[in-house]
């Protein structure tokens, strides 16, 4: 198997590792507040992977990254982690899955912009229709679907859609300085990967833990159930874990402009999971917003 096509199935991992991830979040999110959330998933995580790496005998690959690595890592992660999955679980306990997730995923539509001006690569014909594709796709979903009338009215929609969309944007910006972390000059391996993604969410979970007298003045991320516990761990596992260490190894692989567009497809599997997990109805929108996904992807797998 050829590194492009690896390269291309790994991020096709990270879009369904994103799409198992929110399902648990939005569970998570009746019980407790967004900001609390995010701090407890973050906390649990970076215990959980720093525990992996040491027990794996990675130390070295942690303290062996370059200076340069390490400040791009962690402003990608005060970004994408701190700022942008708190919006992201906002808009998940405003609007529900079925509305902030395809949003959310338009964030290849601005990474696009970022890989091309401010990275220099070169965006092909396939990988442009495959990501307007793809972003029409995602389009019919969030058409397709809904969740109750209450999520659709008054300053509680308003406020979910703009933080999806707001989301987005910010998510952007944080995959592109992974971009560069991963890529960068002597940074190579999928143990120098594992190090950066566990370096990125445990010092994030520090900068959450030391600004929560500020962030959640109730201390609520102290009264978390277990059960909330769990669910808020494993989905920040499989989104931050998993998700994270499949898209950096695609980075190695393939470019930004191909990577980002397939992962993108987390509203496809997102579709796929309810409709096998919970009997949600497939409309004739769901369906074609399902193939004109497929389509898309395959158009970026031929670049």
């Amino acid at each position: 198997m050829s590194t492009v096509l690896i390269g291309e199935f790994a991020a096709l991992g990270a879009a369904v590792s994103w799409a198992v991830a929110p399902i648990l979040y939005r569970r998570a999110l009746f019980k407790t507040k967004p900001v609390s959330a995010n701090i407890v998933r973050c906390a649990s995580n970076a215990a959980v992977l720093l525990f992996i790496l040491l027990a794996l005998g990675k130390a070295g690959a942690l303290a062996s990254l370059p200076f340069e690595v390490v400040v791009v890592t962690v402003v990608s992660g005060v970004i994408g982690l701190g700022i942008g999955d708190t919006l992201y679980m906002i808009g998940l306990k405003s609007v529900g899955v079925a509305k902030a997730v395809p949003l959310a995923s338009t964030y290849p539509l601005f990474s696009l912009l970022w890989a091309t001006f401010l990275l220099g690569e070169p965006v092909t014909v396939p990988a442009v229709l495959g990501a307007s594709a793809i972003l029409f796709g995602i389009w019919l979903l969030s058409r397709a679907k809904g969740e109750s009338a209450a999520d659709d009215r008054g300053k509680s929609a308003f406020k979910g859609l703009a933080a999806s969309l707001a989301t987005a944007i910010i998510w952007s910006v944080s995959i592109t300085l992974m971009d560069v972390a991963v890529t960068f000059p002597g940074v190579n391996g999928i143990d120098a990967n594992f190090a950066i993604v566990t370096m990125r969410i445990a010092v994030m979970s520090v900068f959450m833990l030391a600004l929560s007298p500020i962030l959640d003045r109730d201390r609520g991320f102290l009264k978390i159930k277990r059960s909330t516990l769990i669910e808020l761990c494993v989905g920040g596992l499989v989104a931050n874990g998993i998700g994270w260490l499949l898209m950096s190894y695609s980075f190695l692989n393939i470019l930004e402009s191909q990577a980002v567009p397939i992962s993108s497809a987390t509203p496809l599997f997102s579709a796929v999971a309810g409709f096998a997990l919970f009997h949600e109805k497939v409309t004739a929108k769901t369906a074609l917003g399902a193939i004109v996904i497929v389509f898309g992807i395959f158009l970026i797998f031929l670049t």
